[in-house]
């Protein structure tokens, strides 16, 4: 472990936190695209990240970042990628504050917060996608192979989906009912 990747894994959780919109759910398109180009994860640690990080309470993005960070550089490279995560945005945050009661109502930012909405839409669609990559096995086997083989998974996925769309349960009981299933079904 060098300073150098230290500092590096901070540069990239700022720049990764600063160009997210719409908070930590939002930001793991970009965040998975980042540390998959810079070589630091492949998509199937990703998808594992954001697995062990959903199974936790708490904001989803620093724990992700925490996870690549420390695969990366230890304790030191954890501390790294979650102040890059939270720093930026909370010193930015801090100064919004002073100016957002002067600004919430500019038609201008208004316009620019319309646009930028979709945009988080679209990024959540593609992790979701993107994970259904990894997770599935999809780019090597193909949609059809891939969704086969893993039947269950894809019955763990739409019951999940459906359970979050008619009900109100906390998504919380549904990763702690996965994980007590994938303890008995799956060791």
């Amino acid at each position: 472990m060098t300073a150098k990747l230290v500092w590096d894994i901070f540069i990239l959780f700022s720049r990764v936190a600063l160009f997210s919109w719409g908070g930590g759910p939002a930001s793991m398109g970009l965040m998975q695209r980042e540390t998959v180009t810079a070589g630091w994860v492949t998509p199937q640690e990703f998808a594992d990240a954001l697995a062990v990080g959903n199974a936790l309470p708490g904001p989803i993005a620093p724990q992700v970042s925490a996870f690549v960070g420390y695969k990366l550089a230890g304790l030191p490279g954890a501390l790294s990628a979650v102040t890059g995560t939270i720093l930026p945005t909370t010193v930015l945050m801090l100064v919004m504050i002073v100016f957002f009661f002067n600004i919430k109502d500019n038609p201008n930012m208004a316009a620019m917060i319309k646009a930028v909405r979709p945009v988080v839409i679209g990024l959540l669609v593609w992790t979701a996608y993107s994970m259904t990559f990894a997770v599935f096995n999809v780019k090597n086997a193909g949609w059809g192979p891939a969704l086969t083989r893993n039947w269950d998974g894809v019955l763990i996925a739409i019951a999940s989906f459906l359970l979050l769309t008619f009900t109100t349960i906390n998504p919380v009981w549904l990763v702690i009912v996965a994980a007590g299933l994938g303890f008995v079904i799956y060791r």
